[in-house]
């Protein structure tokens, strides 16, 4: 039963005292308002010789510091380092108040207080993933027991990359703390969701769910303190009738926590996978961030057929259920029966606590129980799961209820190293278990081979240099022999190599170069495990592909089939749509074999958001031929045999003098697959909600159409 919550209240929901309650003025060690940074001494290069006026050039607006002056450590960028080191002062109040954001890195993107030339008090901005925000937030230190001592302020930046900065203003001692109370709000659970408002690029709060005192939930949120921008949720249908408390630092106003409330639907449950810019046939989740597809594979558990009736096929992710932004990473869970309509299912794999993240890997159905996870009764293979926990290492759950419950091995970690992302395989050679997994040192990248006769206990058998982070590994046939096959081995760019793999050691037999297939906005892509009929089915993430105003952001590529086929530069890997996207397609409008004349468009006609093209012209005297899709072209330079669509240029050869194109339009991108899929090309397109007009063009001369057919696409989140 999913009943009601009942709302005790909030138990702490007041501020603490500011210092304007105070009868003493405060002292004010610094404000940065001047021209210089006076007594303060700079070293390095990240504060400039003077404090910074505001936002610094390629930096996020910076806000909430006071008067026009800061000091703001992005001079020169994320990777400029240095320290700022103020004059001795005397200790003569008993709270420390100073504005602080940027980097949240512990000793890294600081400010410290250091008494007899040790640091006694430490701070540090909130941001350590992408998105956040510039604001500077009142921070401070109850220095009582340091009353009367000489001390020294110094601000440091010696971290590089992302919110590689500190922010800093207005330090004062004072009478009274101006640092925001934690607020805590209790309920007694008798609904399943709790509806957690949010406000994209408002101050970062880190919220953490208590039971008993023990810690169910912590994440942060950019919880709104007014109105929302969306609406995101809590799934606690596990603690049901048990009394929760909500637990939240650093709001404004703690009456905010007010705001979060119970429910049995998900937020606007009726209006899901409506929303205005929601894709219709790629993949995106129902609320928050989404990116690398993780743990693809085919549930044996229902193994009746040859087709897709042999199970349910599952795709889990990496997920801020929290935000629209990155952070939080946990992995949701999706599934489908066709690749096509898809089912969300709650939270798999949680954070084994705050900071250590459920970041990216792979699942398998452990077919032959070689880990000895089957629950007795259970007919089922249990699906075996490796997942980065970025506190721990490389782990290991399992699950024999098709992927609805997770549980964790004891013996976890099962690889410690300096990486992540492990990819499992069974190699059937050598008849053992294979993880494939990123790890680096100094100025190395590499996928490394592990292997086990039970996903337990693992043993390093060998390193191939040169690949970044999200492998994967699978054979293929090459040109469909099965006696004729050779191996794939790619990271998250995609680029790839072939060669012969042992079940230890890769042999590359593809020459020092990698190839590349996709091009694009198109990331950390993984193909699935157990698919029948010896498919290899792709999924990966359209990185960068955006949906601002949106209640989710992000989404997956379509699922392809990928092949070997011999070219006239070797062997060469193609990738098709799955044929079963052709579930979503409404009648043909066909206007194959004509010419296809300068200043005519046999699609003047069309209109829509959601389509499928097949095209395949001889370009004739043509130099040029254009599919305009919503204002978007897709152009084929004919003398440079280039594909060009937005900000990507790549060689496309003709296919026995053809061009041939497979396109797919929908509300928030395109996707190109030319010549028979030897080129395949994802791109964001931002919708235009007065352009839905369909075009194809030639230039310079006339081409002629063997094929040209298009098909409006239905929404495949209507069940059919």
């Amino acid at each position: 039963m999913l009943a009601t919550f009942a709302l005790i209240g909030l138990l702490t929901a007041s501020p603490a005292a500011t210092a304007e309650d105070s009868t003493r003025p405060d002292v004010v060690i610094a404000d940065f308002e001047g021209d210089d940074y006076g007594g303060w001494k700079a070293d390095g290069h990240a504060f400039g010789d003077r404090p910074a006026r505001g936002t610094l050039p390629g930096q996020m607006e910076v806000s909430g510091y006071l008067g026009r002056g800061l000091v703001n450590s992005f001079n020169g960028g994320d990777d400029a380092t240095g320290t700022l080191t103020s004059p001795p002062f005397r200790i003569d109040r008993p709270y420390v108040n100073f504005l602080i954001g940027g980097g949240g890195f512990d000793g890294e993107t600081c400010l410290n207080l250091s008494v007899d030339g040790r640091t006694v008090r430490t701070a540090t901005g909130k941001n350590r993933e992408g998105g956040g925000t510039e604001a500077l937030r009142w921070d401070g230190w109850d220095v009582k027991d340091l009353a009367g001592k000489e001390a020294t302020f110094q601000v440091v930046d010696c971290r590089k990359g992302g919110w590689g900065h500190i922010n800093v203003d207005q330090i004062v001692l004072a009478d009274a703390s101006r640092k925001p109370a934690e607020a805590v709000r209790a309920i007694v659970l008798n609904h399943r969701y709790l509806h957690l408002p949010v406000h994209t690029g408002g101050p970062k709060t880190r919220m953490k769910f208590t039971i008993d005192g023990q810690t169910v939930r912590e994440f942060d949120i950019e919880l709104a303190e007014g109105k929302p921008d969306f609406w995101v949720f809590s799934d606690l249908k596990s603690y049901e009738g048990r009394t929760l408390k909500i637990h939240a630092g650093e709001l404004a106003d703690p009456k905010a926590l007010d705001a979060i409330t119970p429910s049995d639907e998900v937020p606007d449950a009726a209006g899901m996978y409506k929303e205005k810019h929601r894709p219709q046939f790629h993949f995106t989740s129902r609320r928050g961030w989404l990116n690398d597809p993780n743990g693809l594979v085919f549930d044996l558990g229902a193994a009746q057929g040859q087709g897709f009736d042999r199970g349910v096929i599952h795709l889990f992710y990496q997920h801020n259920p929290y935000g629209w932004n990155w952070g939080n990473m946990h992995w949701g869970h999706a599934t489908t029966l066709d690749l096509v309509h898809w089912s969300e299912f709650p939270i798999a794999i949680y954070p084994h606590a705050y900071g250590d993240w459920a970041f990216s890997g792979s699942a398998v159905a452990d077919v032959d129980n070689t880990g000895g996870f089957q629950k007795r009764g259970t007919p089922a293979p249990p699906l075996v799961a490796a997942y980065t926990s970025t506190g721990r290492g490389e782990c290991i759950v399992f699950s024999s209820d098709r992927g609805q419950t997770w549980t964790e091995y004891k013996g976890n970690p099962v690889v410690k190293h300096n990486g992540r992302d492990p990819r499992l395989l069974w190699h059937a050679a050598s008849k053992q278990w294979v993880m494939a997994v990123y790890d680096e040192g100094e100025k190395r990248q590499s996928i490394d081979f592990h292997t086990s006769p039970d996903l337990k206990t693992w043993t390093f058998a060998s390193r191939l240099d040169g690949f970044f982070e999200c492998p994967d590994l699978f054979e293929l046939p090459v040109d469909g022999d099965p006696n004729k096959t050779l191996w794939v081995i790619y990271a998250a760019d995609a680029k790839y190599k072939l060669g012969r793999f042992d079940g230890k050691t890769f042999h590359v037999e593809s020459g020092p170069d990698k190839h590349t297939l996709w091009h694009g906005n198109f990331y950390a892509a993984q193909t699935f495990s157990e698919a029948p009929n010896s498919r290899r089915i792709q999924i990966g993430w359209g990185q960068g592909i955006t949906f601002p105003g949106m209640p989710f952001n992000q989404q997956m590529a379509l699922p392809v089939d990928l092949t070997l086929r011999t070219t006239p530069d070797g062997v060469r890997m193609f990738a098709a749509p799955v044929a079963e996207l052709q579930s979503l397609r409404d009648a043909k409008h066909d206007f194959s074999n004509t010419t296809l004349e300068p200043g005519k468009n046999p699609l003047s006609g069309l209109s829509g958001d959601l389509f499928e093209v097949k095209l395949a012209a001889k370009p004739g005297a043509a130099e040029e031929i254009e599919l305009n899709l919503r204002g978007t072209p897709v152009i084929y330079d004919v003398r440079r045999q280039d594909l060009v669509c937005k900000q990507i240029r790549t060689f496309l050869p003709l296919v026995d003098g053809e061009l041939r194109l497979h396109v797919f339009l929908d509300k928030g991108s395109i996707e190109v697959f030319g010549g028979d899929g030897r080129v395949a090309v994802s791109v964001g397109v931002i919708p235009d909600d007065a352009n839905h007009a369909l075009g194809v063009a030639s230039r310079g001369g006339a081409a002629s159409l063997r094929t040209l057919e298009v098909y409006p696409l239905r929404s495949a989140w209507i069940k059919p």
